[in-house]
């Protein structure tokens, strides 16, 4: 007797997820100037690319509508090839605008520089607008030659417009490796309501906040420019036993956190107040050993 013993076809597994997508800028050194031999776009970011009047690439990162809204996630790989020069920054401030539904922008950024390679980031501030929720990562690879210059900003909020920590959720980290050895760990979380922003063991009275981070070799002569430069930032009288914190329209800390890294921070009444700052950190960079010229002189 035969009986019909076939069985149900099994169900499809579904397929696995896709890798995320990856916006990608290489640079490399050709016939003596910098050369960006790479480029992604993937939205709602923007690469572009203006003119350069030094050996270095300038490349600016922009996005559709001027900021990032709750569920975007930017993801940015950046290579920088032996030699090669970058100074990357932004359009303008990035905006994040609010959350409605709990959902998070994210930024991740993963950087990789070859020997003698050289990484400036100076982007304009991340501006935190009021029901906002942002998250931003950072991992970059060095070798023990090259050197990065990273400056990282926040506000908190539309200042012009009186806003001032009316965001939920800041979340900030930051990884450097130097020939795989972590040498830089910065962690970074605020929530406006559960915390008070304005106390003076948070923010007082200040509303903007810049650091920056110079990792390199103490051999090499542009990492011992820098720290000079830094060095000079620090705040006259700081140490004084009539200094106040109180009265400063901002105040600067400078430390030399390892043999191979220093570290900027800066907290300001107004974004104006940081421009003297800027304008000594960017002509510093303007040295021919480094980028050769001011790329965002005509921008402030």
């Amino acid at each position: 007797m035969n009986i019909d013993s076939a069985a149900p076809p099994l169900p499809v597994a579904p397929p696995p997820p896709a890798a995320p997508a990856w916006s990608v800028l290489e640079v490399a050194e050709v016939r003596g100037r910098s050369r960006l031999v790479a480029c992604k776009n993937i939205q709602p970011l923007k690469l572009l690319q203006p003119a350069s009047h030094g050996r270095a690439v300038h490349v600016v990162l922009s996005s559709y509508g001027g900021g990032m809204v709750a569920g975007d996630i930017i993801r940015l790989r950046i290579t920088v090839q032996a030699d090669g020069r970058l100074i990357l920054s932004t359009q303008a401030s990035t905006k994040i605008f609010r959350s409605i539904d709990g959902s998070v922008a994210e930024q991740h950024t993963v950087g990789e520089l070859s020997e003698n390679a050289l990484a400036v980031i100076f982007p304009d501030p991340v501006v935190l607008q009021a029901e906002s929720r942002y998250r931003q990562v950072q991992e970059w690879h060095l070798q023990p030659t090259s050197l990065l210059f990273l400056v990282d900003w926040f506000h908190s909020g539309r200042m012009d417009q009186g806003e001032q920590f009316a965001f939920h959720a800041l979340q900030s980290e930051l990884r450097v490796r130097v020939a795989g050895r972590l040498v830089v760990l910065d962690r970074f979380a605020f929530r406006p309501e559960e915390n008070i922003a304005t106390s003076p063991a948070n923010f007082a009275q200040y509303q903007t906040f810049f650091s920056v981070f110079l990792v390199g070799s103490p051999d090499d002569a542009r990492y011992r420019f820098l720290t000079q430069v830094l060095e000079g930032l620090k705040m006259a009288g700081s140490t004084g036993p009539h200094f106040r914190i109180s009265s400063q329209p901002y105040v600067v800390s400078v430390a030399q956190a390892r043999e191979n890294v220093w570290v900027l921070r800066a907290a300001a009444q107004s974004r104006m107040a940081l421009q003297p700052l800027c304008d000594a950190l960017l002509a510093g960079l303007a040295d021919e050993r480094l980028l050769g010229y001011n790329p965002l002189v005509r921008k402030y």
